[in-house]
């Protein structure tokens, strides 16, 4: 007796911190210390095993449950002391009410993802894929839990089982399909918006049947499942006509370029959890009152912008792994044992893809849909997440699902993610398409000078604008078609819920799309400096965002310049300029962006170094007073150059110099040039345009050198310019001993280090060779199916208009 009473006794609760180590207290004894080293081991493990998929393009909830179920007793926690130590029963109380916390507030950032009015204009056959793609699986999930039933949970309520097995079965990921269509380029194709819009339906109608699953597996009578029911809806009602006024009012007085006043964000967490309390006092669960807050509050202004950069990078970095870790310690992979159990994996899982598969397939046929695509498509819809492990966890908790049932599911979700993207690799990969042009190149013939330059520049921080600006003014020239400016914002795709959403609203835009939602928004900086911009000129300047991966990103401006017929990419270097005039790198992995674009790019590639280019704001162009220099060695690149400065030489404000270097003879310092008769050609050119002009405002001078530290001092001498313009491969060994950026050449590497300057600007081109070889990432055709110009003036005509 006095054995049996001792095995019931529960280990008394854990105090909150402890004296010290040197007071011979053990941290781990303690929940402060004791969560403090959970929430690093979680963070480090989940973000260490991210890096390793990041090769295979897996999302990271991938990494975060694998996470999970290495730290439970399926791996690690099979070691006791670890175990008991790391992750003692009488912490786990801790750990799950943390981990509920930052999920709640992780589900609110799910619902402002959410747009009911997008929902709202799902098309027909969208629609039809959706509910297919719920109803045939939810169908054969009850037939499996008929068998499941049968064999290793009976005695299980039937009917909350039954619709328990239906969700986990029939649930899309929304964010998670978001992610790896960003992922794999398909979120702008038709395929990756008939399954944004189809999962957007299937999200809604999840948690409605979640909330019924819930419903049911009270242990009361069916009449009080009803009034949990009625309850809810009551719930969703009054938040939606009595809660959305009053969150209107506070996205009316969060006006554009203003912060949103600290009581707003507090108070909108507190209704967070408050409706969360109200939810869970009914009975459904505490994460549908935060989903139905996200889904009621106003997504328009900067209202939801300022919600979401408050919480997400707490939650998702931090608290929302900890759930992952919750779900991990559940699941007991050793509870698969036997040929039964994994014969029952297997059928759960084929029952999964089938349902799936076969249900998208069947209706996206049925609408005239490609059979690749179709296919593809089906597997999309496939795709699980953190609401799967939601279901799981609620159905555990409420004694739904046993162990072993329980770990089934969880495999099987891991698994049906896992494979999502590279069978849609296998099955489905577009080919992009643009139109074949002419002009790729600044420098053209006597005949084109009069055509219209079209040129792309990028730039990752709003910091670059005025210097972009005021590139694009000198380079505006005096000819009858003009100059057309494509300003692309690159972005990075990151897990943030504010990138996701961001990539939501990019589906009916193009990727890189046109970003709509600057439109709506006439405060957002991007669009008032071009707008001022073009209150000054007559410069056509259409912006763009362009949201990537860092290892694709290439592809998205690549694809863009050749679809807007580009001559010209500019790029931003990679390193910023500090105040004591040193260059650090602080965007290190856009380097390599640039050094694949300047490998793929279709046209002519610059990259921008700027010190300050033309001040910090843009001025009229009465106003401009700038001197640009030219040093010219010879060459493809170098004439290239001389073509740009000549553009620019056209305006009224810009002083040209041009310095020709000349070798000396037997001088190693200058290699072999192809073709010298095509430099003295341009020469020429040159000295026609300096006769042209007759003010001065272009000159030449010629230096004979022999080596680099006589071209050195030659550059030095010419004084201080505002702008250095050289091409990326002139015929001569590198000036500098040593550089971290061979991208930018043997003489724009030393122009681009601080030993040169710390006032003037470089522009360091590549023009385009088109006898070289190619590896085209765009297929050219005579008709290709996207448009290669802009979208209707309408839609952007407050910044947009013809030269």
């Amino acid at each position: 007796m006095a054995a049996a009473a001792v095995a019931t006794v529960c280990p008394a609760p854990m105090k909150a911190t402890s004296h010290g180590a040197f007071q011979k207290d053990n941290p781990l004894n303690f929940a402060v210390p004791l969560i403090i080293l959970q929430i690093c081991l979680v963070v480090v493990l989940t973000r260490g095993i991210a890096f390793l998929i990041r090769p295979l393009r897996q999302p990271r909830v991938i990494a975060e449950i694998i996470g999970g179920v290495l730290l439970g007793p399926s791996a690690l926690g099979r070691w006791k002391p670890f175990l008991n130590n790391v992750f003692p029963k009488q912490s786990l109380t801790v750990l799950d009410t943390l981990a509920n916390i930052g999920l709640l507030f992780f589900l609110f950032l799910v619902g402002l993802e959410l747009d009911l009015r997008a929902i709202k204009r799902t098309g027909k056959k969208a629609l039809a894929i959706a509910l297919a793609g719920i109803s045939l699986p939810f169908i054969l999930g009850i037939g499996v839990s008929v068998v499941l039933r049968a064999t290793i949970s009976p005695g299980v309520s039937a009917a909350p089982f039954l619709v328990f097995m239906g969700v986990a079965l029939s649930i899309t990921a929304f964010p998670v399909l978001a992610r790896i269509l960003a992922e794999l380029k398909l979120l702008t194709t038709d395929i990756g918006r008939m399954a944004m819009s189809a999962a957007a339906v299937n999200d809604v109608a999840a948690w409605i049947l979640l909330a019924l699953a819930v419903a049911l597996s009270g242990s009361g009578s069916p009449l009080i499942s009803l009034w949990v029911l009625l309850a809810g809806a009551g719930f969703v009602a009054f938040a939606a006509l009595a809660l959305r006024p009053g969150l209107d009012w506070m996205a009316r007085r969060s006006p554009d370029g203003e912060p949103v006043k600290e009581i707003y964000v507090c108070a909108m967490l507190t209704i967070v959890l408050a409706a969360s309390f109200v939810t869970d006092v009914i009975g459904i669960h505490a994460l549908f009152g935060a989903f139905v807050m996200g889904l009621v509050v106003p997504k328009e202004g900067p209202f939801a912008g300022a919600l979401i950069e408050k919480i997400e990078d707490v939650v998702s970095g931090l608290f929302l792994p900890l759930y992952f870790v919750s779900s991990g310690l559940k699941t007991n992979v050793a509870a698969i044992s036997g040929a039964q159990s994994w014969g029952l994996f297997v059928l759960v899982t084929a029952t999964a893809c089938l349902g799936k598969v076969l249900g998208t397939l069947g209706v996206a046929l049925v609408v005239r849909q490609p059979a690749r695509e179709a296919i593809a498509l089906g597997f999309l819809m496939n795709t699980k997440g953190l609401v799967e492990l939601i279901v799981l966890n609620i159905g555990k908790d409420r004694k739904v699902l046993n162990e072993e049932t329980f770990a089934i599911m969880v495999l099987m979700a891991l698994f049906t993610t896992f494979i999502t993207t590279p069978i849609v690799m296998a099955v489905y990969r577009p080919g992009r398409k643009a139109a074949p042009y002419k002009h790729r190149t600044v420098l053209r013939g006597p005949s084109d000078n009069e055509s219209e330059l079209r040129i792309m520049v990028c730039f990752h921080s709003t910091r670059s604008i005025p210097a972009i600006i005021n590139l694009i003014e000198t380079s505006r020239g005096r000819r009858r078609r003009g100059l057309t400016v494509y300003a692309m914002h690159l972005m990075e795709l990151s897990e943030r819920s504010s990138a996701i959403s961001m990539v939501h609203k990019a589906r009916r835009n193009g990727l890189p799309f046109w970003n709509k939602s600057l439109d709506q928004e006439p405060g957002h900086h991007i669009v008032v400096a071009f707008e001022a911009y073009h209150q000054l000129s007559s410069v056509s300047v259409r912006p763009m965002t362009a949201i990537s991966v860092l290892a694709t990103m290439h592809e998205d401006v690549v694809t863009s310049a050749q679809q807007k017929r580009a001559a010209l990419i500019i790029l931003p270097f990679h390193k910023q300029q500090r105040l004591d005039g040193a260059l650090e790198s602080v965007w290190g992995d856009f380097h390599h962006v640039n050094q694949r674009v300047l490998r793929h790019a279709p046209c002519s590639v610059g990259i921008l170094v700027d010190r300050g280019l033309g001040g910090a704001a843009q001025v009229a162009s009465s106003e401009v007073a700038a001197s640009v220099a030219v040093l010219f060695f010879g060459g493809r690149d170098d004439r290239e150059a001389l073509a740009y400065a000549l553009r620019m030489a056209e305006h009224p404000g810009i002083k040209l110099a041009v310095l020709r270097f000349l070798p000396r003879q037997n001088s190693s310092f200058f290699l072999d040039r192809a073709d010298p008769e095509v430099d003295e050609a341009l020469m020429n050119a040159l000295r026609e345009a300096m006769a042209a002009v007759g003010d001065g405002s272009i000159s030449l001078e010629e230096k004979t050198v022999g080596d680099g530290a006589e071209t050195i001092a030659a550059v030095k001498a010419m004084g201080r310019c505002n702008l250095f313009l050289v091409g990326r491969a002139p015929p001569v060994t590198a000036l500098a001993p040593r550089t971290d950026c061979p991208e930018m050449g043997p003489v724009g590497s030393y122009l681009a280090s601080s030993d040169f300057s710390t006032t003037s600007s470089v522009l360091v081109i590549q023009q385009y060779d088109p006898e070289a070889t190619h590896k085209h990432l765009v297929q050219e055709v005579d008709q290709p199916d996207e448009v290669p110009d802009t979208p209707s003036v309408n839609r952007s005509a407050r910044f947009v208009h013809p030269v």
